[in-house]
């Protein structure tokens, strides 16, 4: 397999997910801050110019999109425990994805990492930025309100899910430089000691 992943991007969330798996895998750089992700040598990957895509060594098409990957990687894996088998707590799992990745991520940090997407006028970017900031406040204390596991966010246990939340907990804490509330903070602390986070952290040169 190969990813392609951008240093620090939400790809870091699929990055901990294959070192955890225990797999050979490759990685790609597509540096998104240069805009490598809209190079057509990049777009004949994933024509959706953005990051992670995983080339499964099938002779297709590379698999896109964070929920889809994960799925994919904890449901081929089974033993590494990644994905609950039962379906109720299956779709836990993919609840909690599905938020961190549709709502979280865009509303709250694309918002912030990239005003211009969201208005082409310059002087509505600080507006634009702190209605991101609110909301990714307000995202993490839903979360941290409705916590219903221990450590990790399903009660059975370490999931892709932990994987999925961690990058968002890493930019708010890591980039943004807001404190996250306590059940979050206790559980990227808890990511940050996992052997496989501290490889895909420092394969990608960045600060536990």
């Amino acid at each position: 397999m190969k990813l392609y992943y951008s240093p620090g991007a939400c790809s870091m969330g699929i990055h901990v997910i294959l070192e955890e798996i225990g797999k050979p895998y490759e990685l790609s750089l597509v540096s998104t801050k240069d805009g490598a992700q809209h190079k057509p040598e990049y777009k004949a990957v994933n024509p959706k110019s953005k990051v992670p895509a995983l080339d499964l060594d099938e002779g297709g098409r590379a698999l896109t999109e964070w929920p889809a990957i994960a799925l994919y990687l904890g449901s081929s894996n089974p033993e590494a425990g990644l994905l609950p088998r039962e379906p109720a707590a299956q779709a836990r799992a993919l609840e909690a994805i599905d938020y961190v990745t549709g709502t979280i991520h865009p509303n709250a940090f694309t918002r912030q990492f990239r005003p211009a997407n969201f208005s082409v006028r310059d002087e509505d970017h600080p507006q634009v930025i702190a209605q991101a900031q609110e909301n990714a406040d307000k995202f993490f204390e839903l979360l941290d309100r409705n916590w219903t596991g221990d450590t990790w966010i399903l009660p059975e246990g370490y999931s892709v899910a932990d994987a999925a939340l961690f990058f968002v907990e890493y930019w708010q804490a890591k980039r943004v430089g807001k404190p996250l509330p306590p059940k979050l903070d206790r559980h990227l602390k808890a990511m940050l000691e996992r052997p496989a986070v501290k490889r895909a952290l420092e394969q990608e040169g960045l600060a536990a």
